[in-house]
């Protein structure tokens, strides 16, 4: 019988990169392809065995105050640090969810096209890679010859890509729960991403890739990538 899984979304940003979008409307809540972005990784999710889904509020956070009347395994925790700390902070605020089991870590601003990423069994934590050819100067992992993650962090070639999503079993779970505490408050804390202390902590964790396919997880950023998200549903449509 699987293990029930709980999962911490990370919403709270002000989605700077999305203006004039996100002056009024935070950008989890931006529909692509016709839906809240944040619906579609909360459906994902709920195609497994869940307990909590923690949402992680910030910017507009009153905004999202209808997902606990329309999923019953959604709470939001406000994040009151979103303006001055790195999303390291939204990890924090959440950070007892990482206690009481496996725990998925989600960005928000996600459009998950193929739910069924989401039900692969897991027997080792994992972050979603999705594979780069050549150079990327985006957020990468190093493995070693077992496959097991060495480094997090930015460029590399011929790479897997981060995708926003990670796994952790219950283990793992508790040692990020205690790496989050106390890099908290520490000296420049302040600018780090959540994935820095998974980096700074990497010999602690014995972490894998799972592979996902180029178009199952789209990580929206700017309008462009959401307008190209919207012709490509829409032609998918009409074919």
């Amino acid at each position: 019988m699987r293990i029930m899984d709980n999962a911490i979304i990370m919403a709270s940003g002000l989605g700077t990169r999305m203006r004039p979008l996100t002056e009024t409307t935070p950008k989890p809540l931006i529909k692509a392809a016709g839906r809240p972005m944040i619906e579609t990784v909360i459906d994902g999710l709920r195609r497994r065995k869940m307990g909590s889904i923690a949402v992680v509020t910030g910017y507009l956070g009153e905004q999202f105050e209808y997902l606990p009347r329309k999923y019953p395994e959604v709470k939001l925790i406000s994040n009151p640090d979103y303006e001055t700390v790195n999303n390291i902070s939204s990890v924090y605020y959440a950070r007892e969810l990482l206690s009481e089991g496996n725990c998925f870590i989600c960005e928000a601003d996600l459009f998950i096209n193929d739910p069924t990423v989401f039900d692969s069994a897991h027997d080792c934590s994992c972050y979603f890679g999705r594979f780069t050819k050549g150079r990327s100067d985006d957020w990468v992992f190093d493995l070693d010859r077992d496959g097991f993650i060495t480094r997090v962090g930015k460029v590399g070639e011929d790479v897997y890509n981060m995708v926003g999503i990670s796994y952790f079993l219950e283990k793992d779970a508790l040692t990020l729960k205690s790496a989050i505490e106390r890099t908290y408050g520490s000296a420049g804390y302040e600018t780090l991403f959540w994935d820095d202390v998974i980096n700074m902590n990497i010999d602690m964790f014995r972490l894998r890739v799972f592979p996902v396919g180029k178009d199952c997880i789209t990580e929206i950023d700017t309008v462009r990538e959401l307008e190209a998200v919207n012709r490509a549903f829409a032609a998918e449509r009409k074919a």
